[in-house]
């Protein structure tokens, strides 16, 4: 791993998208950004995912991943849910204008930051925390996945599975 590589991991969501921003430093990794992407519930659709478009492009201009993370759509009972993170997807792989993109399960995620694919939210939570050094549970939740989503990315450019494009 470069020292200084840094990716980008977004949790999409219509309402609130999460994003975290994780670099690799010589003593591991440290997060240097993460929030959350919020539209009001009262504008237009197509508003609010220009609006994450705009959010999540200014994102990457200001910190000039190597390669971006986005968590895929697992099965949901909710097919509007389901469409509105869809479409929030769509929206977020249209900003990324051809850097490297991977995608993740919620498994997958879970899988790769607690060795385990069925850990509950907390034992991501405190897993970023220790990998990351911070001096508390990163919240909210959207951002703790955002990055969780960066730092599976980064595990996987230091492994085996080093493709550029890799969309899972």
């Amino acid at each position: 791993m470069i020292e200084g590589t840094i990716t980008l991991g977004f949790d999409p969501g219509l309402a609130t998208t999460g994003y975290g921003v994780v670099q690799a430093s010589d003593r591991g990794w440290v997060a240097i950004d993460g929030g959350i992407i919020s539209t009001p519930h009262g504008t237009s659709r197509p508003e609010r995912l220009l609006d994450i478009y705009h959010e999540a492009r200014e994102l990457i201009d200001r910190h000039h991943p190597v390669g971006i993370a986005i968590e895929e759509i697992f099965f949901a009972t909710n097919a509007r849910t389901a469409m509105l993170t869809a479409e929030t997807r769509g929206v977020l792989l249209m900003a990324t204008q051809g850097l490297p993109v991977r995608g993740y399960t919620p498994l997958q995620v879970k899988k790769r930051i607690t060795g385990y694919g069925k850990a509950r939210k907390q034992q991501v939570q405190a897993m970023i925390k220790e990998l990351l050094g911070l001096s508390e549970m990163p919240r909210p939740d959207d951002m703790a996945d955002g990055l969780a989503l960066a730092l599976c990315y980064l595990f996987d450019l230091q492994g085996v599975n080093k493709e550029e494009h890799a969309y899972l």
